[in-house]
């Protein structure tokens, strides 16, 4: 029986929504990702895995900075010391746009230590464990740098170079599983997009277009017994009625709104033996976003209906945003400072924002000097839609009055 622990999608260095802890002078936020970390790696550890694979995405940008360098290393430093083996599979994140510069992770391959495997490139890692040996076939996000492409595609455009890819990528895994000793577990790791797995929050700007894309049928192929990727935010199996799965543990923290309503977490994985593997998906302690909307009622007291609404949730420590609709032709009266003194236990207040319905301004009516009177108000009444069933009835009193208006004026 093999187990381990996957995960994927860290992304330190995602400081949005956040300030400086005055405690450690760190960013709140990512303060808040290693927590999230250091609370999988504490898993791993308690549950004596034989190995911990990450499927990419360790920080925000192929650049980051000392502070989240050393964040992330002395997290992982925890299992090297505990002696069990780590396995990172580079996504799109860790990898840099220019052709020879090193991706983000390339330090845990140049580390004279054992315990660290790093794939920047498809191969086959054989891994022996405390358990057992294990196969994996770890696929990085593909890209020009790590996929050959030859110098007749040099001159192809984006989305030719992107279909190309995802068929090489599809050929990479199909040659490598001929390859695996079908006796041996085996476990497919990669940052890929699979066509029917959900997008959330900002990820949403990543369609399809942009990224190589696999259908499950290309990965939860023989002699695989688990799929571990990563990429997208969400936990997710998109192979629920077959084998092997097809699992993306989602990230650890939540990244913005997007995810508000989302559980984070990752998967522990056991192989109890060839052809038979569950896994278990264990949330992660995360920071809660709030997002509170009230439709404020016409005639009622504006803050105090969105003070009403906030005492239903537990907003200590939260990252916080409120939008209100303000009723029809009424001013915004809400008092903001009133409404931040009761939030005042929050985070993180992101916005109070009011939302106002467009307001149609009517078309001007199309009127002549040379119009006599009956047809100047007619036309005016057309652009009028509370007036316009009156409109005979009203002429005929504006004519009444208008000839009245005619008449000498008797001295009193």
């Amino acid at each position: 029986m093999i187990r381990f622990l996957h995960t994927a999608d860290i992304h330190f260095g995602m400081e949005n929504y956040g300030k400086i802890d005055p405690k450690t002078g760190i960013h709140s936020r990512l303060l808040d990702f290693e927590k999230g970390l250091n609370f999988c790696i504490d898993t791993a550890i308690k549950k004596q895995v034989d190995f911990f694979l990450f499927c990419g995405d360790a920080y925000k940008t192929t650049h980051p900075t000392p502070t989240q360098q050393k964040l992330f290393f002395n997290c992982l430093l925890k299992l090297y010391k505990a002696n069990i083996p780590v396995v990172i599979v580079i996504g799109n994140h860790d990898n840099p746009i220019s052709f020879g510069k090193a991706h983000s992770l390339d330090v845990f391959s140049n580390l004279p230590i054992d315990g660290f495997h790093v794939i920047s490139k498809p191969e086959i890692l054989n891994l022996e464990t405390k358990s057992g040996p294990v196969q994996i076939l770890g696929i990085p996000w593909p890209t020009r740098n790590n996929i050959t492409i030859s110098d007749k595609h040099l001159v192809k455009s984006y989305k030719d170079i992107t279909n190309y890819l995802g068929k090489a990528v599809g050929n990479i895994i199909s040659n490598y599983a001929q390859k695996l000793d079908p006796t041996i577990p085996a476990i497919l790791a990669g940052h890929l997009t699979v066509t029917s797995g959900i997008f959330s929050g900002s990820e949403k700007r990543a369609i399809y277009g942009n990224d190589p894309t696999f259908l499950p049928s290309q990965l939860a192929i023989k002699p695989f017994d688990y799929v571990a990727l990563g990429h997208l935010h969400r936990y997710q199996n998109l192979n629920k009625n077959g084998y092997p799965a097809i699992i993306y543990p989602g990230s650890v923290e939540r990244v913005d709104f997007g995810e508000r309503k989302e559980s984070k977490g990752f998967c522990v994985v056991t192989i109890e033996k060839k052809d038979k593997t569950h896994h278990e998906f264990i949330k992660t302690p995360t920071r809660p976003f709030i997002q509170i909307e009230v439709k404020l009622q016409a005639y009622q007291d504006h803050t105090t209906q969105i003070i009403n609404e906030l005492n239903k949730y537990t907003l200590e420590g939260a990252i916080l945003k409120i939008l209100y609709h303000v009723p029809d032709e009424e001013k915004d009266k809400v008092d903001l400072q009133i409404i931040q003194q009761v939030c005042v236990k929050a985070m993180y207040i992101v916005g109070i924002i009011p939302i106002r319905k467009n307001i149609l301004r009517e078309r001007r009516s199309d009127l002549k000097v040379s119009m006599d009177f009956a047809t100047l108000i007619g036309t005016y009444f057309d652009t009028k839609p509370k007036l316009k069933t009156r409109k005979k009835e009203l002429i005929a009193k504006a004519l009444e009055l208008f000839e009245q208006s005619k008449e000498p004026q008797k001295e009193l």
